[in-house]
């Protein structure tokens, strides 16, 4: 296959069946095939970035994931952020999530600073 920029579906639905075809093949990193590969998966990220675009999930909702993720409770950011009733507040929306917290959440929990802002 000759390498192009993705401009259309049908363009797109070929470079996924010969990827595939190439997967069946197991070809080695590696060799020419797949560089070539490698090349054509990232004009199909590109492509699938501009065509099917993923949002960000709600930031609240990301943070409550992380603390789950982490094992984590309400009270175990107690001091970090605030007191417990703050906290909870801020978790169910009905205290804003203030810059201030965004920078806590992405230092204590490793959210990302895009979700946060989103």
């Amino acid at each position: 296959m000759t390498l192009k920029p993705i401009k259309t579906k049908k363009d797109y639905e070929a470079y996924l069946e010969w990827v595939d075809s190439l997967f069946e093949k197991k070809v080695k990193p590696n060799s020419p095939e797949g560089e070539t590969l490698q090349v054509a998966l990232l004009l199909i990220k590109h492509y699938e970035d501009q065509h099917y675009p993923i949002p960000y999930p709600d930031p609240i909702d990301a943070i409550k994931a992380k603390m789950q993720e982490k094992g984590l409770r309400n009270k175990d950011l107690v001091g970090k952020v605030g007191s417990k009733g703050y906290i909870s507040a801020v978790l169910n929306k009905r205290k804003p999530l203030t810059l201030e917290l965004a920078k806590i959440f992405r230092r204590e929990l490793g959210v990302s600073a895009e979700v946060l802002l989103s």
